[in-house]
């Protein structure tokens, strides 16, 4: 890492100095002159720590960026959600025999030898993809991921999306950890018209700093305009098209469907997978929510991601299904989870489940 040059040093500790008498008028002063020197500073136990200015613009929370997305009950307009079903006006026929002379047996027996030759080579599930497809054209979603590190997984999972979905990406990076906001923004600059990126200043509340995960998750949607909104892990690979069954199952009428399911065992104490199917809950590695639904029931006030996920799916009004297709999804290692402090994990996630308990007495 680079070390600041001498005067950025200086400016550096007189804003010390200007906060520790409440002058912090003069301390954002201070700030700005750092940062046009081409560095940030960022308050730290031991006073002050400073980085490289990175290539893009930083708002300096996840409160402070500007909304202007709307949920679906501002829509004047129907649309979206409320299409009729494209495939039951435009139909599937493969029959051979529609062309031709209807008369010419061997012409026929031919085209129908083809047509079997074909439809054996076929994948079923690529043709049941391909007709959903057809079903959600007129649906519109994006799928929103928080950049808290670990850049090589954040690439990793975003570029299974450009490969696999014609889906947007909203990205939101949690203050550059490990420079993975840097990375982001040069994977947002080869995609402009795929992947947009915003950055914040604030870290994560899992690695010691404020931005807290209901709050970003929150915040993304509040950026999307999609009628769905797919929630989905940076340690979530796609190795197909695993967001068109989950977006069919939301028009046909769930308010979410996920990857995984699970339901509450007789005690409530713990959870065990379910579906394919309706289900209590889905786990928020790979999530499709309506998102003016999801808007209403968000858990803002998580602070880490762990039972954040029930919380969600209980507070949904409407079925929550797992579809019955196998989806082309694998999971890497979440470092939300394994390298984060196991004295935080525990007490976080028995924090969230709380509410999860709070809920199901109540239902």
């Amino acid at each position: 890492m680079s070390e600041a040059p001498r005067h950025v040093t200086e400016l550096a500790e007189r804003r010390v100095k200007a906060r520790a008498v409440r002058d912090y008028a003069a301390a954002d002063v201070l700030r700005q002159e750092i940062e046009q020197a081409g560095w940030q500073v960022r308050d730290s136990a031991d006073g002050y720590e400073l980085t490289v200015k990175p290539p893009f613009e930083q708002w300096p929370s996840v409160r402070s960026v500007p909304v202007s997305a709307m949920t679906e009950t501002e829509k004047k307009k129907g649309g979206g959600l409320d299409k009729i079903n494209p495939a039951a006006e435009l139909g599937f026929s493969g029959d051979p025999a529609q062309t031709g002379d209807p008369g010419d047996d061997m012409l026929h027996a031919q085209r129908t030898w083809d047509a079997s030759l074909a439809t054996n080579r076929l994948d079923t599930a690529g043709v049941d993809l391909e007709r959903q497809r057809v079903e959600i054209s007129g649906v519109t979603a994006s799928v929103g991921v928080i950049v808290d590190g670990w850049a090589d997984d954040m690439r990793r999972c975003l570029e299974s999306i450009l490969e696999h979905t014609s889906a947007p990406i909203l990205a939101l990076d949690l203050g550059n950890v490990h420079g993975a906001g840097e990375a982001l923004h040069e994977l947002a600059e080869r995609h402009p018209e795929r992947i947009t990126a915003w950055h914040v200043a604030e870290q994560p509340h899992w690695q010691g700093g404020t931005a807290g995960w209901g709050a970003a998750r929150t915040k993304l949607m509040q950026l999307d305009t999609a009628d769905v909104h797919v929630l989905l892990e940076t340690s979530t690979v796609l190795e197909g098209d695993a967001l068109t069954p989950l977006v069919k199952a939301v028009k046909d009428g769930a308010v979410a469907a996920g990857w995984k399911g699970v339901d509450p065992g007789e005690n409530d104490t713990e959870w065990n997978e379910s579906g394919p199917g309706r289900v209590r809950a889905l786990l928020g590695y790979l999530m499709a929510v309506r998102r003016g639904a999801a808007l209403r029931a968000f858990p803002e006030k998580v602070r880490y991601y762990r039972n954040a996920d029930l919380v969600l799916s209980l507070a949904l009004e409407g079925p929550l299904v797992v579809p019955d297709e196998r989806l082309p999804v694998r999971q890497e290692r979440h470092h939300g989870y394994h390298d984060v402090s196991p004295e935080y994990r525990e007490r976080e996630a028995r924090r969230n489940y709380e509410a999860v308990l709070r809920m199901l007495r109540s239902s």
